[in-house]
């Protein structure tokens, strides 16, 4: 038997910390090892309870759940994954931690199943969560940093092999290894060793920021 994900909820309000609790604790393959009532007791948490996945409010009183993902990411060790929670999916704040490193995000007013099934893919990292949805976000979202054309650059200079500008754009239409590897006649191992590879040239944590990358730099299309 595998081992179960461990989470950590943070969310200012005890009540949704307490519905979430009850919902993922019913599951079979998920373990709540800790709570945080908002941002700035994120890291301290983390240090302690070691969990595989952090459930992160968005907004919350002291720190936001932008500023702890922030936090987390420029830690320069191995950090959880973090599945941000939010009440509106067109947020700017929600875009704004995919940019930085969070691994995707899921309303409030989420299914169950729904919830248990985004938690088990950001656990597993292979594949993209709710691609369109990011789409959507990459569409509407204000610039940030760079001009368009610094950040094509940027990502024209990463000096992505033909092959691993596929498996890019097979990433971002949501496709798991496995179809990524049935798509271009390859084993999965080898898509893995491409993914790696995109991800090291691009300097990005995870498939969410390559995707993000991709779209802002105009290499694939917004619309």
């Amino acid at each position: 038997m595998s081992e179960p994900i461990t989470l950590l909820l943070v969310d200012d309000e005890p009540l949704v910390r307490k519905g979430f609790r009850a919902i993922l604790e019913a599951e079979p393959g998920l373990e709540v090892v800790g709570e945080a009532s908002d941002g700035d007791e994120v890291e301290a948490r983390v240090d302690l309870l070691h969990p595989d996945v952090v459930l992160m409010d968005v907004r919350m009183p002291r720190m936001n759940g932008l500023e702890a993902t922030a936090r987390l990411m420029a830690r320069g060790e191995p950090s959880p994954r973090v599945l941000i929670l939010t009440t509106f999916e067109s947020d700017d704040f929600v875009y704004e931690a995919l940019r930085i490193g969070a691994d995707g995000f899921v309303l409030k007013r989420v299914e169950p199943e729904e919830l248990v099934r985004a938690i088990e893919t950001v656990a597993r990292s292979d594949v993209l969560l709710y691609p369109s949805a990011i789409r959507r976000l990459a569409t509407s979202a204000r610039p940030s940093g760079a001009p368009a054309t610094a950040r094509g650059d940027a990502l024209a200079s990463a000096g992505l092999s033909e092959r691993e500008q596929d498996v890019l754009r097979l990433v971002a239409r949501g496709l798991s290894n496995g179809e990524i590897a049935g798509e271009l006649v390859v084993s999965v191992e080898t898509v893995k060793s491409h993914v790696a590879s995109m991800l090291a040239k691009l300097g990005v944590r995870d498939r969410t920021q390559a995707v993000i990358r991709a779209y802002e730099s105009g290499f694939i299309p917004r619309g």
